[in-house]
């Protein structure tokens, strides 16, 4: 499964850090670290923004501003695939608009919401090569018991009946070992690092008490990459909760 490593990460010298050699994704709504990952990552996705306009404005994506963005970086070697533009919390019909306009093909990659129809996740999975998950209405907080039982209603519907997947899954914010290691992703994401990485009351305890926040950003990213995803999709208890590192 490949890691990515959401942005932005401060200060500049972490970011470089947990880039280098490895895998980084990009928003929309913060790009001014591009360059560095481009620079060092072993390859990069690009995001939308979608969520970030969501949960501070509950406003659209800038579609037109996005296009030109991946434009600009869709033939750079390291780039691997980018985000449709998507409505957090719109309609099938509204999302399936939106994938319908899209006019760069396959770099990208349709987003199922967990409060849209079942049906819509299998048959994105028959369309496209890859479809990422995000979490949203009533299920938008991964790991959660509610969460859990969402998932076990929408996952067979993108998997055969040996729960193997018809599409490549990605997980949106689902980069938590307590999650993705039960799921049958080829790749997630989050920020986990940038978030954890600055709170400095988690750190300032024995042996790790006084480390950099560049070695901050190294533990952390080591840490999410001691593990794999499932290879398939098999129902568990929905006993499962969101870790330290979500």
């Amino acid at each position: 499964m490949i890691h990515y490593h959401g942005g932005p990460i401060t200060p500049v010298s972490a970011a470089r850090r947990v880039w280098t050699a490895r895998h980084a994704m990009i928003s929309f709504a913060h790009p001014d670290q591009l360059p560095i990952a481009a620079e060092v990552a072993q390859s990069f996705v690009l995001d939308n923004g979608a969520f970030s306009e969501w949960r501070s404005t509950g406003g659209p994506v800038d579609v037109d501003g996005y296009l030109s963005w991946v434009r600009e970086w869709m033939y750079h070697p390291g780039f691997d695939w980018c985000i449709i533009p998507d409505k957090i919390d719109g309609t099938d019909a509204e999302n399936d608009a939106m994938i319908e306009a899209w006019p760069l093909g396959k770099i990208g990659v349709p987003v199922y919401h967990l409060h849209e129809s079942p049906e819509r996740m299998k048959r994105l999975c028959a369309e496209w090569p890859r479809v990422a998950i995000g979490s949203s209405g009533w299920w938008k907080t991964p790991g959660t018991e509610a969460w859990w039982k969402r998932m076990g209603e929408v996952l067979p519907r993108a998997c055969d009946g040996a729960g193997r997947p018809m599409a490549k899954l990605h997980g949106l914010r689902m980069l938590n070992p307590t999650v993705f290691s039960h799921l049958p992703l080829s790749s997630a994401d989050s920020c986990g690092v940038a978030r954890n990485l600055g709170m400095d009351g988690r750190w300032d305890a024995g042996y790790l008490g006084g480390i950099s926040k560049d070695m901050r950003a190294e533990i952390l990213a080591h840490r999410y990459e001691q593990h794999a995803s499932a290879a398939t999709w098999e129902p568990r208890g929905q006993n499962m909760s969101f870790g330290l590192l979500g």
